[in-house]
């Protein structure tokens, strides 16, 4: 290398603006000998010491003043290992030299990576504690392939870009560097050079823990642990199973007296599982817990999906919290946001000055609702990021399911936009083809790679077959939430009940599609914000009918067919709409006994009751499991229906929908009997009226509605009753 060529590498390294490291710094072969090559900002004297001896085997030259140094080592023609002497500051330290090892990414890891069918994306790129040649230090991988230069910089380093240029794999576009003595527990980021030669500082993509906002940096920290599979979990989200799910936002549901802070991972721990557990829910589902930047998204404008929020605690806080919900017998459902992200600088967002995770082209690229921008379905390292998210859940915190969120506006290219804002796919149709397959794609990993877990849709179109196999030409996801359910029953219990006889067919349309899809009837989050008022305040009528009423729909929607999911607040009636920034109203259930502590108990004994009779879960997505008792008494506002198990078993549920009682009202049945009340939403202890039917009833050999037997009931005043058949005679 001339004298010139020599001092413009030297300015570039300096500067930051050399794109390979590797071919200068480190230790080279040259015709005079081994030369060693050393960029050490701010050193004073470097000497070269050989690893097996520790004698020194060298000076090196200060070349620049500003910290390059190098020199031919006499009488040393073969490369051997060594570590650098360094005097910074009047003080000597002992480095190992991070440009004297080899490439990092395996050929095959490569391959898998840019054809994007690598399973487990995370355990090649972002930072990895590792031990090379014998020396302790971090292994980091980023995907940047228009970047000019790209550095490593963190607490190791003083946060200088020039200390530490990685060495970038043309073939993939991954740019790589081990650095010795950066440790788990620090902080770190990408500095970059971009395509257009803009300096972007970039958290890692693939972070397994970050700083808590507004702090942005990645921490290294090793790969949790898998966790063994376990077969009860594994069992417990089928479609045959009973799935009450108890839906969460971590930062709200209760805080320190102060309101101010959060509960830690920990104390959610002891406090909100056992809370889930004795509430009788089989599954809590968490709003999303990956890092993201602004509170007040809810977590569903992620940034960091692969580090679980520093809001509430730690990675292994938040594994142990996990772990907890496990050994309670609760099943856990992660919100798992692949639809969009923001456009922080720090984040995804021109990653490396081009759109590189994102579309180019807004019409594609850019969420008006949101104002977040929209993954490239379509190209493969994009596909691999997040379809290994998907699976690193699963593997390495046992997350039993995943709610995917917005997937309409993932699966429609002209989903909220006019005409001419969007762009038609390959076959001049409104279909995301490339979203469609990598949801399909996500969801034969899920089902192949970690048996039992599974996918749930909220998807709120009539595309068919969200949760049917892609064979079947659906999106092989397992449930569906059933949007259509909720609206239509709740348009119809805010109604004065003198005016739900016009409109009776809003609570029955749902069996007219409901074997379309394996549904979950959510009445979640999204339906106590933004002037929606709460459950209970949109119930009509004065305080006992709008309580009457939220317990009779509770106990019509625990009878349903399709698996259940509540919002927390509505388990005991809160009276304002949710506020994520402060906790939920916990003093309405402190004093006396009242109407919440009743609607409480009520949702404690539906999800008991449901749990121990099949009927009520079994069969939810076969016709078997339900028939209409009583579907066409409008002018009453009644309804009765029957669900069944396999082997035969029934449940009457019988619902009246105003506020007058309706005395010996019968209706045939099939199974003759005495039948036991073992729900009654109106009773005194749900804080109700209390008429019923003294907890039983005998059917009558009198026929009615085509059946030979009958049974002659009270139906209170806006209530749901339950019926379970204890004798098949009445003595």
């Amino acid at each position: 290398m001339s004298v010139r060529a020599q001092k413009e590498v030297i300015e570039a390294l300096i500067a930051g603006h050399f794109a390979d490291p590797f071919s200068v710094l480190g230790m080279h072969k040259t015709a005079s000998g081994l030369e060693v090559r050393a960029l050490l900002p701010d050193a004073t004297e470097v000497w070269v010491i050989e690893s097996k001896t520790g004698r020194k085997a060298g000076k090196l030259e200060c070349l620049d003043s500003r910290g390059f140094f190098s020199a031919v080592l006499p009488r040393r023609k073969t490369p051997f290992r060594y570590q650098l002497a360094v005097l910074w500051h009047g003080q000597q330290n002992l480095i190992d030299d991070p440009y004297r090892f080899g490439t990092l990414l395996p050929e095959l890891d490569s391959w898998l990576l840019t054809e994007g069918t690598h399973l487990r994306p995370w355990e090649t790129l972002g930072a990895h504690p590792t031990t090379l040649d014998g020396v302790s230090g971090t292994r980091f991988a980023v995907w940047a392939p228009n970047a000019r230069r790209v550095s490593v910089v963190g607490q190791f380093n003083y946060w200088d870009g020039r200390r530490h240029p990685m060495r970038l794999r043309r073939e993939s576009g991954i740019w790589e560097l081990f650095i010795p003595g950066a440790w788990p527990g620090q902080l770190y980021k990408f500095e970059l050079i971009d395509v257009n030669g803009e300096l972007r500082i970039k958290a890692d993509p693939y972070a397994f823990e970050a700083q808590m906002r507004p702090d942005t940096a990645s921490m290294i920290c090793g790969l949790p642990d898998k966790v063994a599979p376990n077969p009860a979990r594994q069992r417990a989200s089928q479609l045959d199973a009973p799935v009450s799910i108890y839906e969460v936002h971590l930062g709200s549901w209760r805080r320190h007296t102060d309101n101010n802070f959060w509960l830690s991972y920990r104390e959610l721990a002891e406090q909100l599982i056992p809370y889930v557990k004795e509430m009788g829910f089989t599954h809590l589902e968490l709003l999303p817990v990956s890092e993201h930047p602004f509170d007040g998204s809810w977590g569903y404008q992620p940034l960091g999906l692969y580090a679980p929020t520093r809001r509430f605690g730690t990675r292994d806080d938040f594994r142990d919290f996990i772990n907890a919900a496990h050994a309670a017998g609760l099943s856990v459902i992660l919100d798992w946001v692949p639809g969009h992200f923001p456009s922080d600088d720090f984040g995804l967002a021109r990653f490396d000055g081009t759109a590189l995770y994102e579309h180019s082209d807004p019409r594609q690229g850019f969420h008006q609702d949101w104002n977040t921008l929209i993954y490239n379905y379509g190209r493969n390292e994009v596909r691999n990021y997040l379809i290994g998210n998907a699976l690193y859940w699963s593997e390495r915190f046992g997350i039993d399911a995943l709610r995917v969120d917005a997937v309409a506006s993932m699966i429609y290219r002209d989903y909220s936009r006019e005409q001419g804002n969007w762009v038609a796919n390959a076959n001049g149709g409104r279909e995301n083809l490339e979203a469609i397959a990598f949801l399909r794609e996500t969801n034969r990993i899920l089902g192949e790679q970690t048996h039992g877990t599974v996918t749930m849709a909220e998807e709120s179109t009539d595309f068919v077959g969200v949760s049917r196999p892609p064979s079947m030409g659906g999106l092989g996801f397992w449930f569906k939430w059933n949007l259509g359910w909720m609206h239509d029953t709740l348009d119809y219990m805010k109604l004065d009940p003198v005016y739900r006889q016009y409109h009776h067919d809003k609570m029955t349309f749902g069996m007219l599609y409901n074997y379309s899809e394996n549904f979950v009837l959510p009445l979640s989050h999204d339906e106590v914000v933004y002037g929606k008022k709460s459950l209970l305040d949109r119930m009509p009528g004065d305080a006992w009918q709008k309580f009457a009423n939220l317990r009779a729909y509770y106990g019509w929607m625990w009878a349903f067919p399709g698996k259940k999911l509540l919002f927390m607040g509505n388990e005991f009636a809160q009276g304002r709409e949710w506020n994520h920034d402060i906790s939920l109203d916990w003093h309405l259930l402190e004093g006396g006994d009242n109407w919440h502590h009743g609607v409480q108990r009520l949702v404690r004994d539906l999800n008991t009751a449901y749990r121990r009779h099949r009927a009520l879960y079994q069969l939810d997505f076969d016709p078997y499991g339900f028939e209409w008792l009583i579907v066409e008494d409008k002018a009453n506002s009644v309804f009765v229906f029957v669900r069944r198990d396999a082997e035969g078993n029934e449940i009457i549920v019988a619902s009246n929908f105003t506020p007058v009682p309706r005395y010996a009202y019968r209706f045939g049945v099939n199974q003759p009997g005495r039948w036991r009340e073992i729900i009654n939403t109106d009773s005194f202890h749900y804080h109700g009226s209390n008429a019923g039917n003294s907890g039983r009833v005998c059917s009558e050999a009198v026929a009615s509605h085509g059946r030979e037997h009958s049974l002659s009931i009270t139906l209170p005043p806006l209530s749901t009753l339950w019926l379970v058949r204890e004798e098949e005679t009445c003595i």
